[in-house]
Parts: C-alpha cells; sequence; structure tokens
C-alpha cells in the first residue's frame, strides 16, 4: 500500500471508531436516552437529538445494502486494489457503513448477502481500515496490509517458486540460446517496498533532492502525483534486489558482463510506500566474437498497475 493514499484523520468526535479498529474492535455511538445507534459519528442521536451517547462495541455484522466496482484507479496509489469492491454495508444495528468488500470474487458479490467484519491494518502506526466479507467464508478477522507483511508474502510465494528445477542451456549452444527469444514474460519476482526513507538515503546517496521526491508535505500539496515519488534511477538499479523466477539458466561461461542497456524508459511514477516487482523476457540473442550478447526485457511495475515504471533492455555478454 503506497504511503501517499488518504488516510483516515481521526477528529474529536471520529477517534473512539478509529481506536476501536487499532485494538480489533469495532465501535459505534448508541443514543442512552432513545437507544437510537448512529452512524457517522457526531455529537447528537439523529433521531431524537439527545447528546447522551456512548460508544458501544458492536459484533459488526450485517447485510450487503449496495455495492460498485471500480476498475480505473482514482490515483496510482490505488492500482494494487484493482478491481476495488466499494460498498455500503447495513449492520444489524441499522446503522451505513461505506467500506471495501475483500476475499471475494466478483460472481459472489449479491445485495442482501451477509457479511462480517474484517479489521485491516494498513500502517506501521496501526492504522487500520473496517472492510467485510462473506459471513460464510473461511477469512482472517484481521489481517496485516501494511507495504511490509504484503512484500514478505510475496517474498515467501517467490522462493518457493524459485526451487523449481531449471533447464540448462550452455552459453555457446546458439540454437539453443535463440530459443530462449520470445514473448511471453517470467512470472512476478519478489516485492520490494519503495518507502521515503529509502528514498531520502538514495537522495543523500545520489544528490538528487529535487522535492518531489524528499519533501512529503510539499509534494502532497503540489505534485500531480499527490505525494512524493522514487527517483527513475533508484528504481532501475533495485531491480538488482528483485529475483525474476527464470525457467533456465544459462551455463558454461567462464564471465558474465553487464553491458548496459538498449533501452530504459521511465513510463510510470512510483509513489512513496509502493511495493514493486519485475518480470522478464529474453527479447534477443546475438553470437558475437567475444561470446554470446543476450538482450533481456526487464520491466519493473508498481503492484496492481498494468504500466510498467522501468522498462529496460539490459544487455549480457556471456564470455
Amino acid at each position: 500500500m503506497s504511503s501517499n493514499k488518504p488516510m483516515p484523520t481521526p477528529t474529536g468526535i471520529s477517534a473512539p471508531f478509529w481506536n476501536g479498529l487499532k485494538e480489533g474492535r469495532v465501535t459505534i455511538p448508541q443514543c442512552q436516552s432513545c437507544g437510537h445507534w448512529v452512524f457517522f459519528p457526531r455529537r447528537h442521536c439523529d433521531k431524537c437529538w439527545s447528546q447522551d451517547l456512548e460508544w458501544k462495541e458492536v459484533k459488526g455484522t450485517g447485510t450487503l445494502y449496495t455495492y460498485t466496482l471500480t476498475r480505473v484507479p482514482t490515483m496510482p496509489d490505488f492500482a494494487d486494489e484493482m478491481p476495488q469492491k466499494m460498498a455500503v454495508v447495513e449492520l444489524d444495528e441499522g446503522v451505513r457503513i461505506n467500506t471495501t468488500l475483500i476475499g471475494l470474487d466478483e460472481a459472489e458479490i449479491a445485495v442482501g448477502m451477509r457479511l462480517k467484519p474484517v479489521i485491516d491494518t494498513v500502517a506501521t502506526d496501526g492504522t487500520a481500515l473496517l472492510r467485510f466479507t462473506a459471513a460464510d467464508k473461511d477469512f482472517p478477522a484481521r489481517i496485516d496490509s501494511t507495504p511490509a507483511a504484503l512484500a514478505a508474502a510475496a517474498e515467501q510465494a517467490a522462493a518457493a517458486t524459485a526451487t523449481e528445477p531449471r533447464r540448462q542451456v550452455r552459453f555457446d549452444d546458439e540454437a539453443a540460446m535463440q530459443a530462449l527469444v520470445g514473448e511471453d514474460y517470467s512470472p512476478w519476482s519478489n516485492q520490494v517496498v519503495v518507502d521515503q526513507a529509502l528514498i531520502d538515503e538514495f537522495a543523500r546517496l545520489s544528490g538528487d533532492d529535487y522535492w518531489i521526491h524528499t519533501d512529503p508535505e510539499r509534494a502532497r500539496k503540489h505534485s500531480p502525483f499527490g505525494g512524493t515519488i522514487a527517483h527513475g534511477a533508484l528504481v532501475q538499479v533495485l531491480q538488482s534486489r528483485l529475483r525474476i523466477a527464470l525457467d533456465f539458466e544459462v551455463t558454461g561461461f567462464n564471465n558474465m558482463l553487464n553491458y548496459g542497456s538498449d533501452r530504459l524508459r521511465f513510463p510510470a511514477p512510483v509513489p512513496a510506500g509502493s511495493r514493486i516487482h519485475a518480470r522478464s523476457r529474453v527479447k534477443a540473442v546475438q553470437k558475437l566474437p567475444k561470446g554470446t550478447q543476450m538482450t533481456m526485457e526487464i520491466v519493473t511495475h508498481v503492484v496492481g498497475s498494468e504500466r510498467p515504471s522501468v522498462i529496460n533492455d539490459l544487455v549480457i555478454l556471456y564470455m
């Protein structure tokens, strides 16, 4: 989850709701004069106008009142949630809450279906969002969607894939090397979180401290991206930390040299806090007097985004 996503801003009135979610509880106010449940949070009962309200914990179960599917992110930061299943849930207490559905395929969603709450921790400070899934689903009541937790889960999946056997291809077997060229990309790599601390460190090392990378407050006000973004060069360098699961291994060479890039582009931003991953394909193979030259197209994306953030045609020389 990008740290540029809008996060809840608790107020004096709504803070008990957000604090309850941090503690793993769903709480809403109830009027002590007439028993009416109130939501959204306010200072008075919207039925009898009494100001004698008390926050109480509820189960959070309810029914789906209405929903919509969004397939185009309003900000690049929401690409990892597409399609968003935005919903209005009517709790058993009678109040309605705007939320999102998770753990459900589109075909499973139906107005009137029974739902249960899922408390989703989305930030390292414990900030949590209230989401819902089907009441009969075997789904955790609490989940961790912080960027680090999501990247760790992807790391485990990538590690499992990396253990699969790979075919051996000798660098001097021209026919076998040419057979690697194709249009199909490899599976996705592990994920790396590009947070503000990493961006700031790269800015210090490179000397590129332009405010769109290093000043979150100014970037929120003036950047077209709604917050700070990573340097393109930083995202390119991070390709070294992305372990792409190729189904082949080039063997038999004495030396392997990074010969440069035939093409390097930065088509889309990487908002601070985003997770990135990469995949690749063999674009070309050429027999040279010095050895065999392979061009690997490596594309790095923000997780969930169809548009790559870095396109790098990396040239490798096997000798």
